[in-house]
This record gives structure tokens, sequence and C-alpha cells, in this order.
């Protein structure tokens, strides 16, 4: 059983958890950046150094066996593992040098970071960013990405969180659209005109319910969960919508709606593996977003 446990290395055991969780060699393949006959030539060296086939064969691709199933788990551990060995060896590079992986939501990616990046760029020039624009959640644990900034506390376990500041959110249209329909004298009147929602999420008709203002879905006129493609909507006069601050400030089409209106702010949490948060090139940016983000806000 030693010698069988062994002559399993790393790279046989990442072949099996990749056949198992995309079904089928080509799958793996892609996944790995490998080819298909290598792929199955590394599932055929785990069946045979077991002694047990792990996955059975059919039109569809491969599905794991009884046996297959049962060391699953223990296979996806040692990939935690490997996870944890590399974050616990990159944070010994003491090298303020190298790539950064920020991911952040796509309006604060588009209008919030590029100025602090631009002038981290300048006093750091050996450090690279990789700037990863999305409004889904990237694993940390896995080094999809280095530092995070969410409008959320995360609560994974191993990971450090600061809260950095808060983005105000206004109300804003085109002064096209506004000189076509008027300018509305009070809040109530803004319930009259045309406003850009959501598609899907229900958080704005959430919001604008714990204020009072009883809207469904339908009360928007145009909708879209694409961020940008939001802001893009009310820009060019589609009509009234409700965008971060920062952003709304970055564009002479448009004026904000009774300013001194209350809206609730965005928290904005800075998040990095606890393993890789002293890393120097990692704690540079770090440090950097810490002080820029407040300042780019305010």
């Amino acid at each position: 059983m030693d010698k069988m446990i062994s002559s399993l290395d790393w790279t046989l055991i990442r072949a099996f958890l990749a056949v198992a969780e995309e079904g089928s060699l080509s799958g793996a393949a892609r996944a790995l950046g490998s080819s298909q006959p290598t792929v199955g030539r590394q599932v055929r060296e785990v069946e045979d150094a077991l002694g047990v086939e792990l996955f059975q064969r059919h039109a569809r691709g491969l599905t794991p066996t009884d046996i297959g199933h049962a060391i699953l788990p223990s296979a996806q551990a040692m990939r935690d593992a490997a996870g944890q060995i590399n974050m616990i060896a990159a944070g010994r590079d003491r090298a303020p040098t190298g790539t950064v992986r920020i991911t952040a939501s796509v309006i604060v990616a588009h209008f919030v970071l590029p100025p602090i990046l631009a002038r981290l760029r300048e006093t750091e020039p050996g450090i690279q960013i990789d700037l990863i624009s999305t409004d889904s959640t990237d694993n940390l644990l896995f080094r999809e990405a280095d530092i995070a900034v969410r409008m959320y506390r995360p609560d994974q376990l191993d990971m450090v969180t600061r809260h950095i500041t808060d983005l105000p959110l206004g109300l804003y249209a085109a002064k096209t659209y506004l000189d076509r329909v008027g300018r509305p004298e009070t809040p109530e009147d803004l319930l009259h005109m045309d406003w850009v929602g959501y598609d899907r999420s229900d958080l704005m008709i959430r919001g604008m319910r714990e204020v009072g203002w009883k809207v469904d879905r339908d009360f928007f006129s145009t909708r879209t969960d694409d961020q940008a493609g939001n802001w893009r909507l009310i820009e060019a006069g589609c009509g009234v919508g409700i965008v971060q601050v920062a952003t709304g400030r970055t564009s002479p089409d448009v004026e904000r709606l009774f300013p001194d209106m209350d809206l609730p702010a965005l928290p904005v949490w800075l998040t990095a593996h606890e393993a890789m948060r002293k890393v120097p090139r990692i704690a540079r940016v770090w440090e950097a977003l810490a002080d820029g983000l407040p300042r780019a806000v305010s």
C-alpha cells in the first residue's frame, strides 16, 4: 500500500480531480491546459497504481465509480493543501516586485480604481497589476485574486478584512432627458419619471421599498443587471437611476438630483488571504488601495 500511494504524485491526482469535476477528458484537458491523451494517460496511471477503476465510461463522458466518489474528498483536500503550500511559499517572497491580482466590481474597476492604480504604477514600477473586473466572487484561496475589493464583508476563514470607506449613492439623470421631460421639483415627482433599474436583481426594488416607495420590476422602463451598462443607459438619457457618486461625477452629461436626499452607502472592504497579506508587493498594493479609495469617493 505504501508503494502504491507513493507512486501517486500531485499531477496524477490533479488529473483525476479535473476529470471528476469536468465529466470528460476533453473538459479536464481544457481546465488543466493539457491535452486529452495526456489526461487520459494520467487517469490510467492512477487506476493502475490503485488497482481500481475510478470512472465509468458512457456516451456523455465519464462519471466516478463508487470508489472514485469515495476518494474524491481526499483528493480535494490534497488540492486545498497544495494551495496553502503555494501561499505560504509565496508569503516568503520579500521582493516588492511581481504581479498582484485585484478583483473588484465592474463599476469600481471602471470608475474608481484606475487613477489609484496609475499612481501606484508611478511609485512602484516593479509591481504589475492584473485587474479582474467582475461582479462575481473570485476565490482568494486558490489565488484567483490576491486582493478583493468587496461591497460586503467576506466571511471566509483565513482572510484578513478591513473596512476602508463607504461609497455614497446618488440619483442621476442625463441632461438631455431632463431637458426633454423637465426637472423634478420634489422627490415625489421622481415616481412619474422613467427609471433605469435591474433586470433579475431586486436590490434596487428592496432599497426603494425601504424608504416607502412601493415599486416593482415594471416600474423601471429600462433594465439591465450589467452595472456598466446600467450607467451607460442613464448617461444616454433612458431615465433616472441610482449610481455611485464617484461614477456620476465622471460625466458632464448627467445631473445629480436631490443631492441632500439620504441614500444608503455601499461599504467597501479590502480582503486578502492572511498568508499573503504581508508579501511586500501585496502589502504595498493593499496600502495604496486603503489610502486611495477613501479619497477617490470623497
